[in-house]
């Protein structure tokens, strides 16, 4: 086992523990937007906006990736590239947790500019993690993003980084999400049937009927 491997694999355990309690909690009542969690990433208005949608993924998550595939690109159209609602994402690492912990960590070393490029990346290129390995998953990903394979070493084992990956979890948890992907606009969560997250006929009710308040 390499240097890097050994890392990724303390990573797992510590991750494992995390993902562990995540599992057993169930849905609570409160809304899982609520509050500014810090580490948030948004696009489209500013914060402080009329309505915020707010989507708890993971890069591993494959439905989190059929969201991205064929939702995302209607729904920033409509409402994320006009300003009409400010857009936030949230971490919440699934299983693989270590890798999906890394994608993470990469995307944030990648730099604000490219932070979801990096994360629709990943999403995009899941299959990858399987029919290689989720190191050069990752690392291919890092490198495409202009880092080098020792930045992207220091990256994925930078402690205090990690540290805040954990923080941003238990926010989840604290909000009550327990699966990805969640939605929730305004506090109040969206679901939608087919597994997939929430359709853009389902958000776009309940974005339309916040902003006609």
């Amino acid at each position: 086992m390499t240097k890097i491997e050994s890392r990724f694999a303390r990573m797992s355990r510590r991750a494992a523990i995390t993902g562990a309690a995540m599992a057993t909690m169930a849905l609570a009542a409160c809304g899982g937007s609520k509050g500014v969690a810090e580490g948030d990433m948004g696009l489209g208005a500013a914060e402080g906006a009329k309505v915020t949608v707010v989507e708890y993924a993971s890069v591993t998550c494959p439905h989190c990736a059929l969201w991205q595939k064929n939702t995302w690109p209607a729904f920033k159209a409509k409402y994320v590239d006009t300003n009409k609602v400010r857009y936030v994402f949230r971490e919440l690492p699934t299983p693989p947790v270590d890798a999906a912990t890394a994608g993470f960590l990469v995307a944030r070393c990648a730099g604000p500019d490219k932070y979801f490029d990096v994360v629709h990346q990943l999403m995009a290129t899941q299959q990858e993690m399987i029919t290689s390995s989720p190191r050069d998953w990752l690392l291919r990903t890092a490198q495409a993003a202009g880092m080098s394979e020792q930045q992207f070493n220091d990256c994925v084992t930078d402690k205090e980084a990690v540290a805040a990956m954990e923080k941003r979890v238990q926010f989840a948890q604290a909000q009550g999400v327990s699966g990805t992907p969640a939605f929730y606009v305004n506090d109040t969560q969206v679901i939608s049937p087919g597994g997939e997250g929430a359709s853009l006929a389902d958000l776009s009710t309940a974005i339309d009927a916040e902003l006609a308040k």
